[in-house]
């Protein structure tokens, strides 16, 4: 029986693809888009020219889209079930906890999506509606928390929930960059306490609304 084909790869197809994308990712993380060539990847892969442009006929550009896409997914997918919850300061606590687990875990104080949109937002159109996409799902699905904090009264129901959400991704990038050279989290940790305390604050007292 031939192996079942699904999207026009089989799934011995579809699994060598995804390796690729994988472990051009962490290529990517360590040495950069431009640090990251494609006889890197094959060596990392032990795949062939003709095999590396098989799954990927755009070359580079077309496996950095791949990268950005998994990245994306990846980062939403380490938050679960804690960011589809948000409707407690105690669920709040818990994704704080599993995201600055997952970037630990990553080896680097690093966020891979923000890595790529600083390096490839202002160059290329493509990779940059990918990482769009990642961060808006992520914006909207902590905006969609802040509203349900608001609706229990938790969060001030004049506050803006998605300048909210902005303002949370804003202290987690920025705490990300500061962490890096430090190698330590408590930047990271600092940002987010000021996050913390934004959600905490009455708008009457400085909570992000829209004029």
């Amino acid at each position: 029986m031939s192996e079942r084909t699904t999207g026009g790869l089989t799934e011995k197809g579809r699994a060598t693809r995804q390796r690729i994308v994988e472990a051009t990712a962490l290529r990517i993380l360590d040495a950069g888009v431009d640090g990251t060539s494609l006889d890197d990847v094959r060596a990392a892969t032990l795949t062939s020219k003709s095999q590396l442009f098989h799954y990927f006929p755009g070359g580079k550009a077309e496996l950095v889209r791949a990268v950005a896409q998994w990245e994306g997914e990846q980062l939403l997918a380490a938050q679960e079930p804690h960011l589809s919850d948000l409707s407690t300061w105690e669920s709040w606590e818990a994704w704080r906890q599993g995201l600055e687990a997952y970037y630990l875990g990553l080896g680097r104080w690093a966020c891979p999506i923000g890595s790529l949109t600083a390096q490839m937002a202002a160059t290329d159109a493509e990779t940059a509606a990918f990482l769009r996409t990642a961060w808006t799902t992520w914006r909207t699905r902590l905006a969609a928390g802040v509203r349900r904090m608001q609706a229990t009264g938790s969060i001030d129901p004049a506050a803006d929930p998605d300048r909210l959400a902005t303002s949370v991704l804003a202290a987690i990038q920025g705490g990300l960059l500061l962490s890096q050279p430090e190698r330590a989290s408590w930047p990271l940790e600092a940002a987010l306490d000021t996050a913390w305390a934004t959600l905490h604050t009455p708008a009457t007292a400085g909570t992000p609304t829209r004029s």
